[in-house]
């Protein structure tokens, strides 16, 4: 393998499927059979999902909303899909702990550093919800700073894209993909990886980042065997 312990970053939205709104079933299930894959491997996996298939801050701040309490609702919503996601995955034989930043303590782990090293340790997936536990911060960030903890060797984040192109392929049938790209050029182009603090704290700790496609079947199990799968960033 080519990695030993892997951060991977999921969207919310990415958990809606073809839906609208809220958490498809059947693609949650196709995630976690990809997860699954990969732990029988042997790799050590800690996930941070997202909440927008559900509700974001921002938006909630657009409406006339207190940008710190639609920030804190976000932040549940994470810890929703993290539940959702721990159910799917022990559905399939996964031992998975989910731990939130947020003090819920009847469904999830306080997150403690150590703790969640240990579960990695003996195999077990390990879900990271609420975020930073702080107002401001994307789940960007919060996956960021979750891999530095935890001492990952890459951040994997999946997307429904496969890679980092030099304009938005949804919309521009001329854009071309990057197999590797240096941080300084992502910030130099100005291309979308993640918000600029996050991609900062990466940088800082030279943690690097593939961008790659999960909706695409065996793409994960690919990427962590070392194909050149999805967009390297790195030094």
């Amino acid at each position: 393998m080519q990695y030993k312990r892997i951060l991977l970053k999921l969207s919310g939205e990415a958990l809606m499927g073809n839906k609208q709104y809220g958490i498809d079933s059947e693609r949650l299930s196709e995630y976690a059979q990809e997860i699954k894959n990969v732990a029988d491997k042997g790799v050590e996996i800690a996930i941070v999902i997202g909440g927008g298939n559900i509700f974001r801050g921002l938006t909630g701040a657009a409406m006339g909303m207190d940008r710190v309490q639609g920030d804190h609702m976000g932040m549940l919503a994470t810890v929703i899909n993290g539940l959702a996601l721990q159910s799917a995955l022990e559905t399939q034989g996964i031992q998975t702990r989910l731990q939130s930043a947020i003090h819920i303590n009847e469904v999830a782990e306080p997150f403690i550093r150590r703790r969640a090293m240990r579960h990695l340790e003996k195999g077990r997936v390990v879900i990271f919800g609420g975020g930073t536990g702080n107002p401001y911060f994307t789940t960007d960030s919060a996956a960021v700073l979750r891999a530095i903890e935890i001492e990952a060797d890459v951040i994997l984040k999946g997307t429904r894209v496969d890679g980092i192109y030099t304009s938005d392929p949804e919309k521009d049938k001329n854009a071309t993909k990057f197999d590797s790209i240096s941080f300084a050029d992502v910030l130099l182009k100005g291309l979308k990886v993640m918000d600029t603090t996050a991609f900062t704290l990466s940088q800082e700790n030279e943690l690097p980042i593939v961008v790659f496609d999960m909706n695409k079947k065996g793409n994960l199990t690919k990427l962590v065997e070392g194909e050149n799968i999805g967009t390297v960033v790195n030094l």
